[in-house]
């Protein structure tokens, strides 16, 4: 009987102390999704700050993007504005994209929205993400209400002053999705 050379190494491995047998089998799971999780039109109040950080680094990511278009050899590096029409553009866009790569996902028994923009928090070796679903729809609704709240003036204006006024304006104050995380403590139906 004749063994491939990667088969050899493998099962040579998996014989030697400390090789792959002595390891743990990893596992994951998908998280558990409460009704509201999976069936609601709205975002679950356990998971609003981390929208709307996601909210805001998509809304921070396009403004930027479209004011680097603006910036040419020729112009000194000078910053220079979006016009009005553009930033409403811009924002508008930001709100009704498809909003791919977030989703929830269980780190610790705390379900956490994760995506791009959004810190992940404890390390862990393996987990699973639930994408899709309402998750984006969520997204873009939360976005827009931002839009309606405060308008887009206020957001450019914050946009320009950096991320954090603008992480401020929309996720702070005394409304704040953010200042209510710590306070928010779920109670199971």
């Amino acid at each position: 009987m004749r063994l491939s050379l990667p088969l050899l190494l493998l099962l040579v491995a998996w014989a030697i102390p400390g090789g792959f047998g002595d390891r743990a089998p990893l596992t994951a799971t998908a998280p558990q999704l409460d009704d509201e999780e999976k069936y609601s039109a709205h975002m679950p109040a356990h998971l609003r700050c981390d929208a709307c950080r996601a909210v805001v680094y998509q809304m921070w990511q396009h403004l930027a993007k479209a004011e680097a278009k603006l910036h040419t050899p020729d112009s000194g590096g000078q910053r220079r504005e979006l016009s009005e029409s553009v930033y409403t553009d811009v924002l508008d866009q930001s709100c009704t994209q498809t909003w791919q790569g977030y989703g929830v996902q269980e780190v610790n028994q705390v379900k956490r929205l994760t995506g791009p923009g959004l810190s992940k928090g404890p390390e862990q070796s393996i987990s699973v993400m639930i994408t899709g679903g309402p998750w984006p729809t969520r997204l873009s609704t939360t976005c827009l209400h931002y839009l309606g709240e405060f308008g887009e003036d206020k957001i450019y204006e914050a946009h320009q002053q950096g991320r954090g006024a603008l992480e401020a304006l929309l996720c702070g104050g005394p409304q704040g999705a953010c200042l209510e995380e710590a306070t928010v403590t779920r109670t199971e139906l």
